[in-house]
């Protein structure tokens, strides 16, 4: 006796194992959306079959892997959401079924001869992102066994967008804070300068910055800084203030006037965001600092004869908080020769389980006056040797010049 039921089973698991392959994972993405508009083809017993991933700007769906449809649906041809049979399932955002195709559902699949369409919608993170139809050139009544089938087959090619989206996101984070960090510090007469930049996070990429620059007047403008998040849209908005900081530490005379204008930028511009910075400038005679801290955490300095310890330096709010602000402050401060100043993030100087004052007491042990490579290396010998969990960025500046007291 044959039975029925496990061989009903074992045929539907078999179904599900060929969309669902974990060997599918070893192709590119472009790849794994034939193979899987194949294999869709092969266990639904249809014939046709095609993906087309959504164009968010544009609104239209391209078409990415098809069966069957090489004349009618070419690849990289666009259909408007909402027109034709792909359209309607991206406006509806669920499952549609027609047995009988008219003219009306989609002229150009009619024409090819397709007399039934399945068609189901791809998500991501809830978002909509593309469409996966199949037809027969005959009447045919799929059953929902076959649209739980196709949904598999579309999640499964879902996922593969979603990791190849992330992989491009990646690489584009990286080229963009790559191309905003600097490889090489300026040389700067009175100075030495060292720097590190760890990510923390898997993107490799997050919001921290750091940036020195000579202003015309010949004060040196230094800046560290930290965006609120991580990945691709945090390296965007930490490049756009970066580059406003520079545009505005031109017409501004103190670190605490540029920083109110770029607060003012946030607030219209990029609305949501949130980000702590030090803006300082130091002297074309290197002997003084003025300071300003926009939620950011105290530098340290450490002088000869002195141990190293956070300057007594007042800390306004952070920027992006709202349009009414108290005033913002300028610290002027001194820089003794030989001396060196620490401005750092703080994912430096953070640890789960202690509080933030305990990692600064440790930072602080760690400096001592020298030039700022060694200092640099030292700190980060120190507080970075674990595997960071938030992104650490370290700026250091020594004071070279040897002036007569």
């Amino acid at each position: 006796m044959i039975d029925v039921q496990g061989s009903g089973s074992d045929e539907r698991l078999r179904r599900i194992e060929a969309v669902t392959d974990a060997a599918l994972s070893q192709l590119d993405v472009k790849d794994l959306l034939a193979e899987l508009v194949d294999r869709v083809g092969e266990v639904l017993g249809v014939d046709t079959a095609a993906i087309l991933l959504l164009d968010l700007h544009a609104q239209q769906l391209v078409a990415t892997a098809t069966k069957g449809l090489k004349d009618e649906v070419r690849e990289g041809s666009r259909t408007p959401v909402g027109r034709g049979f792909a359209g309607r399932v991206a406006r509806e955002k669920q499952p549609v079924l027609v047995e009988n195709v008219t003219a009306a559902d989609d002229s150009a699949l009619f024409d090819r001869g397709v007399r039934s369409l399945l068609g189901v919608p791809m998500f991501a993170g809830g978002e909509l992102i593309g469409v996966l139809h199949v037809g027969c050139l005959r009447p045919h009544r799929f059953t929902s066994d076959d649209v739980q089938l196709l949904q598999l087959a579309a999640d499964r090619a879902s996922l593969a967008r979603r990791t190849r989206a992330s992989g491009l996101d990646r690489s584009a984070a990286l080229a963009l804070q790559r191309s905003l960090l600097p490889t090489h510090l300026p040389d700067a007469p009175g100075v030495d300068m060292a720097a590190r930049y760890v990510p923390g996070h898997d993107a490799g990429v997050g919001g921290d910055w750091y940036d020195v620059f000579t202003l015309p007047s010949g004060w040196l403008g230094v800046v560290i800084g930290d965006v609120s998040g991580h990945g691709l849209q945090s390296a965007v908005v930490m490049g756009r203030l970066r580059s406003a900081l520079r545009a505005y530490a031109l017409v501004c005379d103190d670190p605490a006037s540029a920083l109110t204008l770029l607060d003012r930028k946030i607030h219209h511009f990029e609305t949501g965001n949130l980000a702590t910075v030090l803006y300082a400038m130091i002297s074309p005679d290197r002997a003084i600092i003025r300071v300003s801290l926009a939620g950011h955490l105290q530098p340290v300095l450490a002088a000869p004869g002195h141990p190293a310890d956070t300057l007594t330096i007042p800390v306004d709010l952070p920027l992006g908080i709202g349009p009414r602000q108290p005033a913002r402050r300028c610290t002027e401060v001194a820089f003794p020769s030989d001396a060196v100043l620490i401005c750092y993030t703080d994912g430096l100087v953070e640890r789960r389980g202690e509080i933030i004052d305990v990692g600064i007491d440790r930072l602080c042990a760690a400096v001592e006056p020298g030039p700022a490579e060694e200092v640099c290396a030292r700190v980060m010998s120190t507080l970075a040797g674990e595997q960071a969990t938030d992104d650490i960025a370290l700026l250091a500046i020594h004071s070279a010049t040897r002036r007569i007291p």
